[in-house]
């Protein structure tokens, strides 16, 4: 129960982080984005500030071998950057500028009634399986290519 406590807590200020900086709010983002125009680089100081954070975090969570919970400390460990995750994070950025939202302001904005925030969400749960779906046609191709141990 407790960790349901701590888990709803966090998320509570997450949202709460995102609506007051205003990375909950499309047209922020947008704005922040548009660079060759009325660029407005407040997220700029944001995203700096979430990036200090996490610094801090990470190093506090590699020095450490369990969480603040109990668990037992789990950490990234691959840093390969592959064309997957170029590809990925292009696309990311795509969506973001399209949408003016990423996944966590846009469950905020779902969670606030918006349907932006609807159809953000329901769009990235779809692409998110057909992701699933991808990645399964390609583990049975690559099975079904695989040399026989009959041979």
């Amino acid at each position: 129960m407790k960790y349901s406590f701590a888990s709803l807590f966090a998320g509570l200020i997450f949202g709460m982080g995102l609506i007051v900086s205003g990375m909950a709010n499309p047209e922020k983002v947008l704005g922040f984005l548009d660079i060759a125009g009325l660029w407005d680089p407040s997220l700029a100081f944001v995203m700096g500030g979430a990036i200090i954070v996490g610094l801090v975090a990470f190093a506090v969570a590699r020095k450490r071998t369990l969480t603040f919970l109990g668990f037992n400390m789990r950490l990234p460990t691959n840093s390969r950057i592959d064309k997957r995750v170029v590809i990925g994070s292009m696309m990311f950025g795509i969506g973001w500028g399209i949408a003016g939202f990423c996944p966590g302001p846009g469950l905020v904005a779902l969670g606030a009634g918006e349907i932006k925030g609807a159809v953000f969400v329901a769009s990235m749960v779809a692409g998110m399986g057909l992701f699933e779906l991808f990645e399964r046609f390609r583990a049975s191709s690559d099975t079904n290519l695989a040399p026989s141990d009959a041979a």
